[in-house]
């Protein structure tokens, strides 16, 4: 067991390291290392083909509990969690076809509009609409679309995009911090421990509520002599701006999309109560939407995002591999010593290790590999488990704001505004977002003392 330890240790050292130095694409980083753990640790050191079934788990998928239970508590968190994975691709499709049908710019322009194109208003609603629309969207997306708004609106009103683009950034992942499909590792957390759309909403979401209100504040402090400058320098015609229903595509697919949309967001806030769960509401939507699309349907699969896919099956094979051997025991062993089984300072060190963690590497993977850790605490400690998984969601998923590389939208929203001539290096990024995400983990941490502790 010593040797599959070491070999299933190194194998996910080896992943990460790789997927830092981003000179090979991800989704072959993890597939490859995946496969090694399969092959290498569980069939030629363990030869157990337990274990590499267990961690497949494509017998969980055709259970009447992986699509229909009274609650997800019966998912596998070992090996590959397919309820992610389905339904993350179903929101790419749900998503893809909104896109198509002028969803995203028209919300945009249609805002704009109605704050009379008022660069700090501009600024407060953009901020909340990127916290809003990141809580039932996939945040790369969202910011995808906002930091391109955003670019054009500034080139008509003549004002610097840049203080807005990092404070949507910041906000796409503070708002995807408030629900379970708002972040991957939310919807790895939730799917793996059976918690449900309105576990997090009453529990990461109020956290997140609290924070966006300061993080408003704050963000208008660090930028108001540049939006004060915008909006002493706006003088435009309302009459000249592009008119938001020029955005629209096609009307017809337009209301079928906000009608999927508005299923999607009724069958995940109801989850809990209907028993669907995450899998098959993913599966769903994919399939609506996809008639919905006719012709178009081969079109849209093709533009699905299938390298993340992928990505995350590759992952959890590894961490499955440290599940298996016992590594994750071990670590979960050595936080419980290290606080002595106050349950304060454990939620401490999981929130802080988390957010510092995820600034620098991918949160999923890192979210991923703590799930079990936090599970074998729980049982040894005789501490909350729910109370772990909230420190664990709020550090990876607002400690990713920190830096460029920090988290998916991050690498985006800074692309976006570099295509279009405002280069944002480390240092402007870091010098706002740095302390606004300190501000959100530390106000996270004292919420989970004062409400769970």
């Amino acid at each position: 067991m010593l040797l599959a330890q070491i070999l299933a240790g190194v194998i996910f050292i080896a992943m990460f390291i790789l997927i830092v130095l981003d000179k090979i694409e991800r989704h072959y980083v993890t597939l490859a290392c995946g496969l090694l753990t399969l092959i290498v640790v569980f069939g030629i050191v363990m030869h157990s083909p337990d274990a590499i079934m267990e961690t497949l788990n494509v017998r969980s998928i055709f259970t009447v509990d992986f699509w229909y239970a009274a609650s997800e508590s019966s998912e596998s968190s070992s090996g590959i969690n397919w309820a992610t994975i389905i339904f993350i691709a179903g929101m790419m499709v749900m998503v893809e076809g909104m896109a198509k049908a002028g969803f995203f710019r028209w919300l945009c322009m249609k805002l704009a509009k109605m704050v009379n194109y008022k660069p700090i208003r501009l600024f407060v609603a953009f901020m909340i609409m990127s916290s809003i629309l990141a809580m039932f969207i996939d945040s790369i997306t969202v910011i995808l679309f906002l930091a391109a708004v955003t670019i054009e609106l500034a080139k008509l009103l003549k004002f610097n995009p840049v203080p807005m683009i990092l404070s949507e950034i910041f906000c796409a992942n503070l708002g995807g911090s408030a629900t379970m499909c708002g972040d991957p590792p939310n919807i790895i957390i939730g799917t793996s421990l059976g918690y449900s759309f309105s576990d997090f909403l009453t529990n990461t979401g109020v956290m997140a509520a609290v924070s966006l209100i300061l993080i408003i504040v704050y963000f208008y402090a660090v930028f108001h002599k540049e939006l004060k400058e915008a909006e002493a320098a706006s003088n435009v015609d309302i009459r000249s701006m592009p008119d938001p229903k020029e955005a629209i595509t096609n009307k017809k697919d337009f209301t079928i999309s906000c009608l999927i949309f508005a299923c999607a967001i009724v069958m995940l806030v109801t989850h809990a109560q209907t028993g669907l769960t995450v899998a098959f509401i993913g599966a769903v939507i994919s399939v609506i939407t996809l008639i919905a699309s006719g012709s178009y349907a081969v079109t849209l699969l093709s533009k699905v995002d299938y390298k993340t896919l992928v990505f995350f099956i590759g992952l959890f094979m590894v961490v499955g591999g440290l599940e298996q051997t016992g590594i994750l025991e071990i670590i979960a062993g050595y936080i419980g010593e290290a606080s002595h089984g106050n349950l304060r300072l454990m939620v401490a060190i999981i929130l802080w290790v988390s957010a510092i963690a995820s600034a620098f590497v991918d949160n999923i993977p890192f979210a991923a590999t703590m799930i079990p850790v936090i599970k074998s605490l729980a049982v040894s400690q005789g501490v909350s488990l729910e109370t772990l998984a909230w420190a664990l969601s709020m550090g990876t998923d607002i400690g990713g704001s920190g830096t460029p590389i920090g988290a998916s939208a991050n690498v985006v929203g800074t692309s976006v505004a570099a295509r279009n001539g405002y280069l944002i290096g480390w240092g402007k990024y870091c010098k706002s977002a740095a302390p606004a995400t300190i501000i959100v983990v530390a106000v996270s941490m004292v919420i989970i003392f004062v409400r769970y502790c």
